[in-house]
């Protein structure tokens, strides 16, 4: 009986698996086609964002801010937040793009989601990869003091992401409005991202207010990461675990009610 459930179960999995690897495929040649540098674009547009707002702070404020390479200080944080920004707004409307492939019974809502978030989470990854790899050929980054430290900030980061785009997704199926909220929500979290300053660098009451922001908090953890002893780390490991469990399972609800209410053209 064990034996069976697990046959079922590994099954069902691999299933799934293929159809976000044929969803995702759909997805690259939907939005990049087969010409030029394609599927690239997805490294291609953080690292050209990061790169640039990194440039001017370096023209602006100098090669160092408060002991840290500025370039590299915001790199770090500025593609993390374009993995945000993205999978944020790709999350918008995605049912309606997608319903008419609920005709197969294989395919869930979900897997819309999931799909359009690996692929803006792995174009980060090669951005995040590719931008250290330059900079530390060009002693502007640091070799990682802590990967597996750096490894748990991402993951924690981009699961809150992930969890946030479950939440919209399907808002945005209820709310025209959502579409154009976005945008604007989007750079108000800028200062609650972690971005282009560290807590370390606030005063305490601001410290503990910016704490209570899971990217924050992630943001801490891969700095810390990378930086080890060289910067002083404030973050708490349960605040993005916490707040991703709450968001996933608002998220799977609404989803659910969402799904409800879907033609399948």
């Amino acid at each position: 009986m064990a034996t069976g459930s697990l046959t079922k179960l590994r099954d069902g999995w691999g299933l799934q698996v293929r159809v976000i690897h044929a969803l995702m495929i759909r997805e690259l040649i939907t939005r990049f086609g087969r010409e030029n540098i394609g599927f690239l674009w997805i490294m291609a547009e953080p690292l050209l964002f990061a790169g640039l707002v990194g440039l001017l702070w370096h023209m602006t404020k100098g090669q160092q801010e408060h002991g840290i390479g500025v370039i590299a200080f915001v790199a770090t944080g500025y593609i993390p937040l374009t993995l945000f920004r993205h999978s944020v707004s790709r999350s918008v409307a995605v049912f309606t793009a997608n319903q008419s492939l609920l005709y197969h019974r294989q395919i869930k809502i979900v897997d819309f989601i999931l799909a359009r978030f690996i692929i803006e989470l792995l174009g980060s990854m090669m951005a995040y990869l590719f931008m250290a790899i330059v900079l530390i050929g060009f002693d502007e980054f640091p070799i990682p003091d802590d990967i597996g430290l750096f490894l748990a900030g991402w993951f924690l980061y981009s699961t809150f992401c992930f969890s946030l785009c479950l939440i919209i997704a399907p808002l945005s199926e209820t709310s025209e409005v959502m579409e154009k909220f976005i945008p604007v929500t989007t750079y108000i979290m800028i200062p609650f991202s972690g971005v282009f300053n560290s807590v370390a660098w606030m005063a305490p009451s601001v410290r503990d207010f910016l704490l209570l922001s899971p990217f924050v908090n992630g943001m801490e953890m891969m700095r810390k990461g990378i930086w080890g002893d060289k910067i002083t780390a404030y973050y708490d490991v349960y605040n993005p675990i916490i707040c991703s469990a709450v968001a996933i399972a608002i998220g799977l609800v609404l989803c659910r009610r969402v799904r409800r209410i879907l033609s399948i053209e």
